[in-house]
């Protein structure tokens, strides 16, 4: 029996934001009222600047990044001086994906916007990563 798969595009960008979507609104709350101001963003890869700014020479490496002032940083109750970001990359999400093949697209999308939440909470990597090995 053929592989279905073979004959189907890849994910589309549209793809990727209505899976990130459906990731956001499926968070309980209040990470997601919390979370509510952030924009999100996919693109296929990070920019050249982005990159640098990461010292990364491999755009593959970088599945997501949060670009903002964080909320524990944030002077008073007010809003941020800029909007909050959330860029996905749909290249290194799908290329994590095959990679794995273990989970579902959506389960890695999800996985890596709820990553940026948590800076946009304030979290940095190492805590991150200590909340998820302790949900594990």
């Amino acid at each position: 029996m053929p592989s279905t798969w073979t004959s189907q595009p890849a994910p589309s960008l549209d793809d990727f934001a209505r899976l990130a979507r459906e990731a956001f609104d499926a968070l309980p709350e209040p990470f997601r009222s919390l979370a509510g101001e952030v924009v999100i963003r996919v693109d296929d890869f990070a920019d050249d600047d982005t990159l640098a700014m990461m010292e990364m020479e491999d755009p593959f490496e970088l599945t997501g990044l949060y670009h903002g002032v964080d909320i524990g940083r944030r002077e008073g109750l007010g809003p941020a001086p800029e909007a909050s970001r959330i860029f996905l990359y749909r290249r290194p999400i799908l290329d994590e994906w095959c990679e794995r093949g273990d989970v579902g697209l959506d389960e890695i999308i999800a996985h890596v916007l709820i990553h940026e939440i948590g800076h946009h909470f304030g979290l940095d990597d190492d805590q991150i990563h200590a909340i998820e090995d302790e949900a594990e």
